[in-house]
């Protein structure tokens, strides 16, 4: 099969450092080049993915940019000639190619609806689907239209070490962009409260309303009280601290998409405290691999509670619910359904 992916033009594929949504593409395009299908991508100029062809975005952001970016995607089909168009990318790039039978999938890893939606379903017919990562995601954008498959993000295990025991003394973690909605200064509170150590990691905020809340919320706390922020981190660094930690804190004030940062806590073995807001509750189970709290006074006593939590129970959830091999064969399965589909129609005309 020849599959042409895309990915959003912002990132490189894969990420260096932060960048969940990369990282799926990079690890599909992998597995699919080990199962023996061609693989095209366009993305970020930067991107060094293994790919057999890889396409480069012209533009950058604004208008301009948004039809540049439109041309290239219609081009690198038209070039690549591929069996069918996997866009991790943005709907309205595939304006040019909706109505013909190419087919083609796209897959929404952030919040969605709207009438564009309704539109580009209603102009592609059957030569498009849709798919979100979790079932939370589907759930906004089936109003709008259109076929919707849930395949849930993955993580690649072997990239994740499994620690059965840790020290009775280990650190909560806080783990990902520090910004509001992902609560870090609850977790801060919920760690002094429970009179635990936490570390930050992630990238902090550089301007705006987030720089503001780092300064007022975040910075000061920093040092001192067993609160520490290690900025940026790497795989090695991320596997690492997972591993070593007594439980993933983060106590978000969103509905989170998905959240691949909870599925990698559990490969490691590291139950996950936050809130159950929206994708969580598909990743965690409440009372086995983590809890799910409202304030700091229970997140204090959720923390008092992981001893009771198994960390082996945490790695056979990531590994039975969310591995590369489990969830690419739902793609690849998706793919042949929408051929078959799309071959049938035209036949029919």
């Amino acid at each position: 099969m020849r599959i042409l992916l895309s990915a959003d033009p912002f990132i490189p594929v894969p990420p260096k450092l932060y960048g969940g949504i990369e990282r799926i593409v990079d690890a599909l395009a992998r597995y699919y080049t080990k199962s023996g299908h061609t693989v095209g991508l366009i993305a970020h100029p930067e991107s060094t993915c293994a790919v057999d062809t890889l396409f480069r975005w012209p533009g950058s952001q604004g208008a301009f940019g948004e039809v540049r970016n439109t041309v290239a995607l219609a081009t690198a089909a038209g070039s690549f000639r591929p069996d069918l168009l996997h866009s991790f990318s943005r709907l309205s790039y595939l304006l040019p190619i909706l109505n013909n039978s190419l087919p083609k999938v796209m897959s929404y890893q952030r919040h969605t609806g709207g009438r564009q939606i309704k539109w580009a379903s209603l102009f592609a017919g059957p030569s498009l689907k849709f798919t979100g990562c979790s079932e939370f995601i589907c759930k906004m954008g089936r109003p709008w239209g259109g076929e919707w498959h849930t395949i849930h993000n993955f993580i690649e295990l072997e990239k994740l070490t499994f620690v059965p025991l840790v020290a009775d003394d280990a650190p909560l973690l806080f783990l990902s962009r520090i910004e509001s909605i992902k609560g870090p200064d609850i977790a801060i509170e919920i760690a002094r409260k429970s009179g635990r150590r936490l570390i930050l990691a992630g990238n902090r905020p550089e301007s705006g309303p987030e720089l503001a809340f780092w300064d007022q919320k975040i910075a000061k706390e920093l040092g001192h009280g067993g609160v520490e922020w290690v900025g940026p981190v790497d795989d090695e660094q991320k596997n690492r601290l997972l591993g070593g930690a007594s439980a993933l804190l983060v106590p978000i004030q969103w509905d989170e998409p998905f959240g691949i940062v909870f599925a990698e806590a559990l490969a490691t073995g590291t139950p996950v405290i936050t809130c159950s807001r929206g994708a969580t509750p598909e990743i965690i189970d409440e009372g086995k691999t983590g809890f799910f709290i409202h304030n700091t006074i229970d997140g204090a006593a959720a923390v008092d509670c992981i001893h009771t939590l198994d960390r082996s129970a945490c790695r056979s959830a990531a590994e039975g619910r969310f591995s590369l091999e489990s969830c690419a064969q739902k793609y690849l399965a998706l793919y042949q359904e929408i051929m078959r589909e799309t071959r049938e129609s035209s036949a029919s005309r």
